[in-house]
C-alpha cells in the first residue's frame, strides 16, 4: 500500500506548529511544556502528541524543518534579487536566526541520545551546498572573491552567534551584517 503524502493544509498546520516550538524552544528551552508549545501553535496538546509522540520526535522535527527552509530559502533569495552579494546577505540572516534557535537544542543536540547523532552530518549535508551556491553566483557576478570557503565562512559566523544565547543586548545580525559587508570585492 502506497503511503499517501500529506493534504496542503496538514502540511501547513505542521509547519505552524513546528514554528510554535521552535520559539518555545528559543524561549523557555526544550524541556518546555508542551502545553507551552500548544498554546503558542492555537492547538491542543493531543495534536502535537499525535504528531509527535515523544519529545524527541518534535525535537528532531523541528530541526529538519529548520534546515529545509534555509535550504530552500537560498534558490528563492537569488530569484528575488538582482544581486547575488544581497541573496547572499539575507540568507545570513536567515542563519543567524536557525544557529540562535539552535542554541535553544544545543544541550540535547549533544545529549547521549542517540537518535541526534545524525543531525550534524544531515545540516552540513544539506546547507553547506546552499552556501556554496550562494558565494559562487556572487562570486561570477564579481561582487564577492572567488576564495570563500562556504564552510569555514558558516563556521565563523556560527562563532559569531554564540554569545547571543548569554548576552540579551549582544546582535549577533548586526556583526554579520558587518562580516558579510566585509566579503565585497573593493570597488
Amino acid at each position: 500500500m502506497a503511503i499517501r503524502p500529506k493534504r496542503a493544509d496538514a502540511r501547513r498546520n505542521q509547519a505552524v506548529l513546528l514554528d510554535a516550538a521552535a520559539a518555545v524552544f528559543v524561549s523557555s528551552g526544550v524541556e518546555a511544556p508542551i502545553r507551552d508549545i500548544a498554546a503558542k501553535a492555537g492547538v491542543g496538546t493531543a495534536t502535537i502528541y499525535r504528531h509527535f509522540p515523544t519529545r524527541a520526535d518534535l525535537i528532531l522535527a523541528v530541526y529538519e524543518h529548520q534546515v529545509e527552509a534555509l535550504t530552500q530559502a537560498g534558490a528563492a533569495f537569488l530569484a528575488e534579487n538582482e544581486h547575488p552579494h544581497a541573496a547572499l546577505g539575507r540568507w545570513f540572516e536567515l542563519f543567524v536566526d536557525f544557529l540562535v534557535t539552535k542554541h535553544g537544542l544545543a544541550a540535547v543536540l549533544q545529549s547521549d541520545d542517540p537518535c541526534f547523532d545524525p543531525l550534524h552530518s544531515y545540516f552540513l549535508e544539506r546547507i553547506v551546498p546552499v552556501c556554496a551556491q550562494l558565494l559562487d553566483a556572487a562570486a561570477v557576478a564579481g561582487e564577492i572573491r572567488a576564495d570563500q570557503d562556504p564552510y569555514e565562512l558558516m563556521r565563523g559566523v556560527a562563532s559569531l552567534c554564540a554569545g547571543a544565547s548569554t548576552n540579551l543586548s549582544y546582535d549577533a545580525r548586526r556583526l554579520v551584517g558587518i562580516l558579510i559587508s566585509g566579503l565585497r570585492r573593493p570597488a
